[in-house]
């Protein structure tokens, strides 16, 4: 598995988006198209992906189906992009797949003259996996966009968009509407379509787009969306409308808003997969209960509480203060904030600015990094300056960030916030996720 990483760090990075598809689509030709051998619910958006992917697999699971997932970036592991029947796939698993992809490779790059990705070649372990355990079904969440991300090449049934907002703007434009019109390319010719609220920009295209394709669409607060929600001991218990009916006393053990609305969309996307059908409450009941999603609003660790979310842009911190404002009751929470060079850094800080006594500004060990005194130049517009410090790695800036929420003497009001980037959200779970 180490060689296999090792041949897949080689490649262009994930980010680096190839406005085609056809290498990918020869690729797959020469594999015996292993993406059509299952069904799939994609899922596009901007905020929310990676949640709604998992639900959506939950669901399905707990149905009794066979199930493929496939997510990313990873926090930790590649592993963790791949699972089967909810399990992260095992490196035999990944390394026999490799085995059939890699012979392939010169054909496919001869005839087209570049490289394949990373992410390229990571989304085809993932369809070869999912073919050889066999699936019954994949939730497929897309890397990057949707026109032309490599998840693309799948035909799903059902696509869903999640919140679109403003990020990447370098490769997928800098508007809503242009963004979203990236977004819409997974919603294919017959399809049903599942779509989050939208700014209207941005629902405009998408609806535009469904209806050039024929697709059959759900919005929600229409269609589906939330009847009530409460505050729960470890999560929330919300009452969802789904297309066919009302799915009452739900309890789902993720925090915040946002999160209801994941699962308000997770859940008409399998509706939608059933051809409309609705689904037993009890049996919702026990597939949200068991979902997870490592890294988004996650305890690591108590006595102070340490968070830590992946939220990597302005609309992602927002959900984020307003989910901690909600669920937890901080007399003290010290944030740890470290962002990549293509983000809204100043953005990202003003969200959480309501929510933290302090901010220590750090960086990961990506090289896209923003150093931390460049960082801390953009806090102190909208911190007072003794509330910004700076630390040069993330080991030193959870030892700095829990010192400082310690200060007040009370544990149980004390907290510890790390988020920015999914990079950062991985090395603190890696630094902690042993002891929690």
């Amino acid at each position: 598995m180490a060689e296999v990483e090792a041949e897949l760090l080689l490649r262009a990075p994930e980010s680096d988006i190839q406005p085609t598809l056809d290498p990918m689509r020869a690729l797959m030709h020469l594999l015996g198209d292993p993406q059509s051998t299952f069904a799939s619910v994609h899922v596009a958006g901007t905020n929310g992906k990676t949640s709604v992917t998992r639900m959506v697999e939950q669901l399905l699971l707990t149905m009794g189906l066979r199930t493929g997932r496939f997510t990313s970036p990873h926090l930790v592991s590649l592993l963790e992009r791949i699972a089967l029947d909810g399990r992260p796939a095992s490196p035999d698993r990944l390394v026999a797949a490799w085995a059939e992809v890699a012979p392939l490779l010169p054909l496919v790059e001869e005839r087209d003259s570049r490289p394949l990705t990373y992410f390229e070649l990571v989304t085809a372990l993932a369809f070869v996996a999912f073919a050889d355990a066999p699936v019954s079904v994949a939730a497929v969440e897309v890397g990057l966009g949707g026109v032309w991300d490599a998840t693309n090449v799948v035909d799903a049934p059902v696509a869903v968009v999640t919140p679109v907002s403003l990020d990447h703007q370098e490769w997928l434009g800098h508007d809503l509407a242009t963004i979203a019109s990236q977004k819409a390319g997974i919603v294919k010719p017959g399809a049903f379509a599942v779509l989050a609220a939208q700014e209207p920009a941005a629902g405009e295209v998408l609806l535009a787009h469904a209806a050039d394709v024929g697709a059959t669409v759900a919005r929600e607060g229409v269609d589906f969306g939330i009847v009530d929600r409460r505050v729960a001991v470890g999560g929330q218990l919300v009452w969802l409308r789904g297309m066919s009916g009302i799915y009452d006393e739900v309890l789902l053990p993720l925090h915040g808003p946002h999160q209801a609305r994941n699962a308000a969309c997770a859940l008409a996307a399998v509706e939608a997969f059933l051809g409309g059908q609705g689904l037993d409450v009890d049996l919702v009941r026990e597939a949200f209960l068991a979902v997870t999603s490592p890294g988004r609003l996650e305890v690591l660790r108590r006595s102070p509480t340490v968070l830590v979310d992946a939220a990597h842009n302005p609309a992602g911190a927002r959900a984020l203060a307003e989910a901690v404002d909600e669920a937890f009751s901080f007399d003290r929470l010290v944030g740890v904030v470290g962002v990549l060079d293509d983000k809204d850094a100043l953005g990202v800080l003003a969200a959480l600015e309501p929510v933290l006594s302090e901010v220590v500004l750090t960086r990961s060990s990506s090289p896209r990094a923003v150093p931390p005194e460049e960082l801390a130049r953009l806090a102190e517009e909208v911190f007072d300056a003794d509330r910004v410090h700076t630390e040069p790695d993330m080991a030193s800036a959870l030892e700095r960030a829990v010192r400082a929420a310690e200060e007040g003497g009370d544990l149980t009001g004390a907290g510890v916030l790390v988020t920015g980037s999914v990079t950062v959200a991985g090395e603190a779970r890696e630094l902690l996720r042993p002891r929690a």
